[in-house]
């Protein structure tokens, strides 16, 4: 069979000749049908364009001529329909059986079994459907889909060329709306910001696909990628932070995206089918961002995020178009709007002027996210369409903390926006000034007010805040960001670095929750995809099944933690024995350090987070073996109510304030101060001032929660009676009001708890 570059450079010298020639475009598409399908010896090959909104059968070889400009298809309707509106290929040895088929009786295709279709996508748009048909069911082989796929790009030069398609299609925009519009999203990094919108990059467009002399191509490929990797070194080298931190492994990473030879590989692959420089890149991209779509590994998508943010930046040195909006300067307060960026990107605008970002992707463990954290700078991600949403140069409000951005504001808007704003500023200052202050109720009982960190940067908080310690330190962040698995030193120098910063302050690490829906590409769990991650194999689970793993991050920790105390818990618990075994693991990494005369921790402490339910039943065989124990709030709460928090249908349906989630905890620390076991509560719940008052209303004894809320959540502690409120909390849990959280408000009010 041959190669896809050989498929595709056969098809496409023919194709040359007929876009050179003078016939009309009606006529080019009729010869293109007829080459493309010879050239994949398909009974079948068949081109639909988008036109006025729907998809129009605009030539065919194979099935009835009657139907050309007959048979019409909506976006999502029939299998061509579904790959234009999901731009994805399908590859069936038998189309009859897809969920999606739609009979179309005037094309007479009912003779035909197999079929394999791909989008023809003009500015990331689909703007049409390449499909072939054969008679015999089979699948066609990867290098046909390649060799169709490369054709479609060059067709989409044709059509667009020839105004065959739609023209908000080829200008890749819609309309924008010129009313107030309110704008949601995920919060990455929190803050508010005031600016006006800058689009980060003008897009290359291709407009020419067939390269007339390969070798010119291909040099004008290793020129650009020369000077791409020195633009990438000069940014790495001249990024603004302070010594030591996760973005410098962020941009170590990006670097080694840029020097990949398998990407500048496939690149010159596709050069090899017959593209221009451009097109190759951008033919691979494609390809890329194809494969993100298909990816449920949010941290491998992250990745590939970093592969696509190369992309743009190869495909704009080529083409000689590099001016992005950093490169032509920020003129003023800007927020800057874009689909996703790569760290890179980021560290080359003016912080002065650059106030804040929003993406239409983004994630919490992407690499910009961990530079824009360091950076300071706020961004709302996952903010659907809103390039299309916004026009360049609107005024923009992005209040992160509230998941939202508002573009063209009213008056009144700004006005409620500025109020806020400087609300937050003096409530700040108020919490800066409190910072020193003992997170002390009312009637005297001292409540411990820790931070949940991952980063190294992270540790700056406590400073920042007054917290007591850090209560929850997620190991995995480590490893999230980093391309391989960290070497036991690497792992080491962290955890140190951590507890130098720290202090005398306590440090809680949680050993590594991953697996489940934070895999990582180079550690495979098993074999099979898991449909409920949450609950899979992940945390202690895949860690004692791994146990190399472990023992290498116990080691890592018992000697970064020379002379101090290491406070230890282990994830995911559900079975006394995970918990045992565990500390086992530890205890003998403890000995072969001693073994061999090296500084030993003054004490390690252990503890468990409880966040599967099934726990709670065996506290009396686990807590005479604890030193703390800490409720994950986040995991158990969805556990309880079999609700996946990731669902936004299901993510306010039920309250962390409800009589059996307020029960359950109940259930679990009055047998933990009988035993004499503190406990902690590391989540969302703890961080909002209401649900931490019921929290400490029910003994809890310690919060572990974001730097953000400390101050919000201590100004509530230092005004709140806990005796009073424990005992009307009791008397409501045996007798449960209509509305719990309504009782709780109300009863914060009537007796001044401030809950800001």
């Amino acid at each position: 069979m041959p190669s896809a570059a050989a498929s595709a450079r056969e098809i496409l010298t023919r194709l040359h000749d007929v876009m050179a020639g003078r016939t009309p475009a009606q006529a080019k598409l009729n010869q293109v049908v007829g080459i493309i399908g010879e050239g994949l010896e398909s009974e079948v090959c068949s081109i639909y364009l988008l036109r006025e909104g729907v998809l129009e059968l605009f030539a065919t070889r194979g099935l009835a001529q009657e139907a050309v400009h007959v048979t019409k298809l909506a976006l999502g309707e029939g299998l061509v329909g579904t790959i234009a509106e999901e731009v994805e290929v399908l590859n069936l040895d038998e189309a009859a059986s897809h969920p999606d088929f739609a009979y179309k009786p005037e094309t007479g295709e009912e003779r035909f079994h197999s079929f394999a279709g791909v989008p023809i996508i003009r500015r990331e748009r689909a703007v049409g459907v390449l499909a072939v048909q054969h008679l015999d069911p089979r699948r066609y082989a990867d290098v046909e889909i390649e060799a169709l796929q490369t054709v479609a790009m060059v067709l989409s030069e044709l059509i667009a060329n020839a105004g065959l398609i739609d023209a908000a299609a080829t200008a890749g925009q819609r309309a924008q709306p010129t009313v107030a519009t309110r704008i949601i999203g995920q919060k990455l990094v929190e803050g508010m910001a005031a600016g006006y919108a800058v689009f980060h990059q003008p897009r290359v467009v291709v407009e020419h696909t067939v390269a007339e002399d390969t070798d010119a191509e291909r040099a004008r490929v290793y020129a650009a990628f020369g000077k791409m990797r020195e633009q990438i070194d000069r940014i790495a080298a001249q990024a603004e932070f302070g010594v030591g931190g996760e973005h410098e492994e962020v941009l170590e990473t990006y670097k080694m995206f840029a020097y990949d030879e398998g990407w500048s590989r496939r690149i010159n692959e596709a050069i090899d089918s017959g593209l221009t420089a451009e097109a190759a890149i951008e033919r691979v991209q494609q390809r890329t961002r194809q494969r993100m779509r298909q990816i449920d590994d949010p941290l491998l998508a992250d990745r590939m995020h970093d592969l696509e943010d190369l992309s743009n930046r190869l495909l704009r040195t080529v083409s000689g178009q590099m001016g992005t909006a950093a490169q032509l300067g920020l003129r003023q307060d800007t927020i800057l709007i874009a689909r996703n960026l790569g760290p890179a990107e980021l560290l080359e605008y003016d912080r002065r002027r650059l106030k804040g970002v929003v993406l239409e992707e983004g994630s919490l463990t992407a690499h910009v996210t961990i530079v824009a954290r360091a950076m300071g700078v706020p961004v709302l991600g996952r903010a659907r369409d809103i390039r299309r949403q916004v026009g360049e140069g609107d005024l923009l409000l992005l209040d992160v903390i509230e998941g939202s951005c508002f573009a063209r504001p009213t008056p009144a808007m700004e006005e409620a926006f500025e109020g806020r704003l400087q609300l937050r500023q003096r409530r700040r200052a108020a919490f800066a000034a409190s910072k020193d202050l003992p997170p002390v109720t009312a009637d005297g009982h001292r409540i411990g007010l820790m931070v949940n960190a991952g980063l190294r940067d992270d540790v700056a908080a406590l400073d920042l805040t007054g917290a007591d310690g850090i209560g929850l330190f997620r190991t995995e962040f480590q490893f999230l960001v980093s391309a391989t698995l960290p070497q036991r030193e690497r792992q080491q120098r962290l955890y140190k670095d951590v507890l130098d910063a720290a202090g005398d302050r306590p440090v809680v690490f949680r050993t590594v929750d991953i697996g489940g829906d934070k895999a990582l590409p180079y550690l495979k769990a098993h074999g099979t995809d898991e449909e409920n991650p949450a609950m899979g194999w992940r945390a202690i689970r895949l860690s004692l099944e791994r146990d190399g793993l472990m023992r290498a991050q116990a080691r890592a920790l018992i000697e970064a933690a020379a002379g101090r105390t290491l406070n230890v818990m282990f994830p995911m618990v559900s079975e006394p024995w995970e918990f045992e075994d565990a500390r086992a693991l530890f205890e003998t990494q403890r000995a072969w350090v001693e073994q061999r005369g090296r500084r030993l921790p003054a004490e390690i402490r252990y503890g468990a987070m409880l966040e599967v339910p099934a726990l709670a039943e065996q506290l009396d065989i686990l807590l005479p073996q604890l030193h703390f124990l800490s409720i994950g709030t986040n995991d158990l709460t969805q556990f309880l109510f079999a609700a996946d928090r990731a669902n936004p249908k299901l993510a306010e349906r039920y309250d962390w304030l409800s009589v059996s989630i307020l029960r359950f905890l109940r259930r679990v620390v009055e047998p933990a101060h009988a035993a004499g076991v503190p406990v902690a509560v590391c989540g969302e719940m703890g961080g909002r001032p209401l649900e931490a008052m019921a929290l400490i209303a029910l003994g809890v004894d310690r919060l572990s929660i974001t730097p953000a809320a400390v101050g919000p959540v201590k100004a509530m502690i230092r005004s709140l009676d806990r005796g009073r409120l424990q005992a009307q909390l009791s008397t409501w849990l045996a007798a449960p009001p209509h509305d719990m959280r309504a009782s709780l408000s109300g009863w914060a009010a009537a007796n001044r708890v401030e809950l800001s």
